[in-house]
């Protein structure tokens, strides 16, 4: 056989494992396609597990080591754990042979953390968290908190092929340290940062295509410039053969400057139509929508006075005296960055007004003096009443982009108000194919993204949340005609799509389910400070900061029942499609998970149901109660049912379980080592009925080897 050079070469390599390992690559490349998008696999992500109990056979880590060796504990002894190395820090596998008593090493229990690889078997389950209940016999919308990845694989269990949606927003890859691989946060200066996004995404994506229903469902991805490019090659290898769109949505109307760059005032919502999914055309029996102002002042911290544009930074006079109200009186000059607006002088009978935020910080116009003139002259802008001691008044005012709209005729003047500015109205009642170029004032990431959360948890901050109205469009193009979608976004963030999903079941009347999975990770400075002060992740000062605990949990608990997490009614109302009180709440059930790691020992022998159960009841359709294996005086009950589904612990009692079954359930669950038993209980059972065996389903989905005949 005639061998390559690079063959040759290899078998001077003396040491086994190292040849081994440079084989094993080697044909990895080999095998790699030579066309379409080509990145490299790296060294499969990892995902500490401070909760998990450590036992003989754990993968662990260093806890305060982030670039820690992998090893295995093969002995626990008094708190001290004796250990040997399966992974160097770079990932490479140590082989067995290697293992030599004298290369052993002992630590302290506390001085480890579990850890789990992707792509090594994991045994998910839920723990129950909590709930909100206020939809009656609704579905329930679940947020999870856990490893996406993992999530996703537990999803597989109850909802493989059910998807009729999925909508995320993954890390952009900015290079702001804004997402970790391998427990170590991702910047510019990692060479290989492109290809760590891709594998991440690429691993997720192929889960969730388990998900979706292939004969009709669709997939959102919201991304902006870095990485569009890569995302539609990889959109377009993992999902072949389906129809992908990519839409451009304007998110930030007055720009995000950046230095020598345009500034970008959009991003790109890739579309990945699967089956005969498509998209639905309004209907056009809408009412006329009045187009509603965003305040001059800006919001964002990218807009700040030593940040923002330095020509958007002037005073301006408003005359509280007129006769329909406070109006501009004149606008001044902008000043430059080193002159203190305290040096200014105020004008005889009028307030000063400058762009300063409730916590006295500086910052910037939404438009040039000149440019603001004209929208004034214009009938563009009006004066409200302020809020706060440095911020009396407060100025709102159409667009630009609304105010071409007025001159182009797509909106319409439709009144004058007392004090000179005009109604501005979206008519109602066209029907029309939605492009792919979306201009909407409702989707400002800043005023209905950013400001709607500060409403909502005041004192807790997200980075750039997405417009709330954004996403209800999104999702109201591809569910419209789904009152029953199950709707799945597994970097839920802030919890926008479920809040999304409730606003568009109260519109049409649907019960539609939102499937949340979102991480508890703390962001770069508040890690830095917490560790600090002695604390990790694990500790309950540092897991109250995460995102699930101090972002997701409390706002989607807020949206529901329409109290901030301080117990006070929400200030503000919902606008455009649907206008209510933001304190009234929505009449839907939300519960809360945590996303859990399982011995398969424990499973067999039933001593894990509580960590099932949640598994059981998604499967089931999320609706009703959570079923139980004790009865409310901790007795072990023969079998339980619900209103939707049930399970049967005792084989033996197989004719009671089948005899009590109510008429609306769907699904039973049958605990047994035997296919025999179960084949014969399974058809005394209605053929309509989802019929499972436990625990043996899902062991064998999960560990595949303990498949039983």
């Amino acid at each position: 056989m005639i061998r390559s050079e690079l063959d040759v070469l290899l078998d001077k390599v003396q040491e086994p494992a190292l040849r081994a390992d440079l084989r094993s690559q080697i044909d990895r490349l080999k095998q790699r396609r030579s066309f379409g998008l080509v990145f490299e696999q790296h060294i499969p992500e990892r995902v500490r597990l401070p909760q998990d109990p450590i036992r003989v056979g754990s993968r662990v880590v260093s806890r305060d080591d982030d670039d820690s060796p992998t090893f295995e504990v093969i002995l626990i002894d008094d708190g001290v754990a004796t250990l040997v190395r399966v992974r160097d820090a770079d990932g490479a596998y140590v082989e067995r042979g290697e293992h030599a008593v004298d290369g052993q090493e002992r630590a302290p229990l506390d001085s480890l953390v579990v850890i789990s690889d992707f792509g090594e078997p994991v045994l998910p389950g839920f723990r129950h968290l909590g709930s909100v209940e206020r939809g009656g016999d609704k579905p329930y919308h679940v947020v999870i908190n856990g490893e996406n990845h993992h999530a996703l694989e537990a999803l597989r269990f109850t909802h493989a092929g059910k998807v009729d949606c999925i909508y995320i927003d993954p890390p952009y890859n900015s290079g702001a340290r804004d997402w970790k691989y391998n427990n170590d946060y991702v910047d510019d200066t990692d060479a290989y940062r492109h290809s760590k996004w891709l594998a991440f995404m690429e691993r997720r994506l192929k889960l969730a295509k388990e998900l979706l229903n292939p004969d009709d469902s669709v997939l959102i991805v919201a991304i902006d410039e870095k990485e569009y490019l890569r995302l539609g090659l990889l959109l377009e290898q993992t999902f072949g053969g389906a129809r992908i769109q990519m839409v451009s949505v304007t998110i930030s109307p007055r720009g995000t400057s950046r230095e020598n760059e345009f500034s970008r005032v959009d991003e790109f919502l890739f579309h990945v139509f699967l089956g005969k999914a498509g998209v639905t055309v309004p209907t056009g029996t809408s009412a006329d929508t009045e187009v509603r102002w965003p305040y001059l002042r800006r919001t964002s911290m990218n807009s700040t006075r030593d940040k923002g544009r330095p020509k958007q930074f002037y005073p301006i006079y408003i005359d509280p005296s007129g006769e329909s109200g406070p109006f501009v009186a004149r606008i001044g000059e902008p000043i430059p960055r080193e002159v203190d607006r305290h040096s200014i002088p105020d004008e005889p009978g009028l307030v000063t007004l400058w762009p300063v935020n409730p916590g006295g910080i500086e910052m910037t116009w939404g438009m040039v003096p000149q440019t603001l003139r004209r929208t004034i002259d214009g009938g563009f802008a009006r004066v409200g009443e302020g809020h706060a001691a440095n911020a009396p008044y407060v100025i709102a005012y159409a667009t630009t982009e609304a105010q071409d709209r007025v001159a182009t005729g797509e909106y319409l003047v439709t009144g004058i108000r007392s004090d000179g500015s005009k109604v501005v109205t979206i008519p109602g009642g066209r029907a029309s194919k939605p492009t792919t170029v979306w201009r909407e004032t409702s989707h400002d990431a800043g005023a209905h993204g950013t400001g709607l959360l500060r409403s909502l948890i005041p004192g807790r901050r997200f980075p750039f949340p997405k417009s709330l109205y954004a996403v209800e469009d999104t999702l109201r193009f591809v569910v419209k005609d789904k009152p029953d979608a199950v709707v799945l976004d597994f970097f839920a963030g802030s919890g926008t799509t479920a809040h999304a999903v409730a606003r568009l079941n109260r519109q049409d009347g649907g019960r539609r389910q939102s499937i949340m999975i979102t991480n508890n990770e703390v962001s770069v400075d508040e890690a830095a400070q917490l560790r600090r002060q002695g604390l990790r992740p694990g500790d309950p000062e540092w897991e109250a900061l995460g995102i699930f605990e101090h972002i997701t949990r409390p706002r989607v608990s807020t949206v529901i029942t329409g109290q901030t997490p301080d117990g006070v009614p929400v200030v503000g109302d919902y606008k455009f499609a649907d206008e209510f009180p933001m304190a009234d709440g929505f009449d839907e059930n939300v519960a809360f998970l945590e996303l859990r790691y399982l011995d398969a020992d424990d499973i067999d022998l039933g001593q894990a149901f509580d960590d099932i159960a949640p598994l059981l009841w998604l499967r089931a359709g999320g609706q009703g109660p959570i079923a139980r294996r004790v009865d409310d005086a901790g007795a072990p009950l023969p079998y339980v049912w619900t209103d939707r589904y049930g399970v049967l612990f005792d084989e033996d009692r197989w004719r009671s379980f089948v005899s009590a079954r109510p008429e609306t359930t769907r699904t039973a669950f049958i605990v047994t080592y035997s296919p025999t038993v179960f084949a014969g209980i399974a058809a005394e059972l209605p053929t309509s009925m989802d019929t499972i065996r436990l625990y043996d389903t899902y062991l064998s989905m999960f560990l595949p080897e303990r498949r039983r005949a």
